[in-house]
């Protein structure tokens, strides 16, 4: 995959865990703080979450404006994630990252001791630390109470300029995550189905070879 397909894979697969474990941060807005709280507690009470999600890159500097449209499906910690016609499975234990268009598999471990390795716990403890965050902007969007909380990253390296994460008032779901980068780079995520405790195969997150008689399969571990 090209390293922009990878960047943004990398992006997705974060928000996806953070939409599903949420977060426990450490009081600095009470409002804001509570808010999370009961949105933790009703996303860690489903058994698993679909989500259909628009993910937007533009940056009006470098005259770039990118939509893509995926899905995720989570139980836990696995995750089958389908976003710019690539599969990513990850079954616990092992990453199975599918590109029909090179008809090739690669099939790694996970190491948490890595720096950028996207893993459940690193996405539990995302917001834990490095951020200055307080309750923002109430929105309506089509109806729907959207509430906003902004959080500033306090380590001056960051790209990122703030990120914003909104939170449906009535459902305690996750509506959307805008990040906004020091360059003028902003993405946006936005979920368009929230659906939970669906019926999934014993096998959802179990990757099959058999499936891909012809393909290369690079095994990296």
């Amino acid at each position: 995959m090209k390293q922009q397909q990878k960047a943004m894979y990398k992006k997705i697969i974060y928000i996806s865990f953070l939409l599903l474990f949420s977060f426990s941060i450490q009081a600095q807005d009470k409002k804001a703080k509570d808010l999370l709280d009961q949105v933790t507690a009703k996303v860690r009470s489903y058994d698993n979450i679909v989500i259909d999600f628009k993910y937007s890159l533009n940056n009006s500097r470098e005259n770039i404006n990118q939509d893509s449209k995926g899905n995720v499906t989570m139980k836990g910690n696995q995750y089958v994630l389908n976003f710019m016609g690539v599969t990513k499975i990850f079954d616990g234990k092992k990453t199975y990252t599918i590109v029909p268009e090179d008809e090739e598999i690669t099939i790694s471990k996970v190491n948490e001791k890595e720096d950028n390795a996207i893993t459940p716990s690193k996405m539990l403890t995302f917001f834990n630390t490095g951020y200055k965050y307080n309750m923002d902007i109430l929105q309506d969007v089509k109806g729907r109470k959207i509430q906003y909380i902004k959080l500033i990253p306090t380590n001056a390296k960051d790209q990122r300029k703030e990120v914003l994460l909104g939170i449906d008032v009535q459902t305690k779901h996750i509506y959307n995550l805008i990040e906004m980068g020091k360059k003028g780079t902003k993405t946006t995520l936005t979920v368009n189905s929230f659906k939970t405790n669906q019926p999934l195969s014993k096998n959802q997150f179990t990757f099959a070879e058999s499936k891909y008689p012809n393909y290369y399969i690079n095994k990296l571990d």
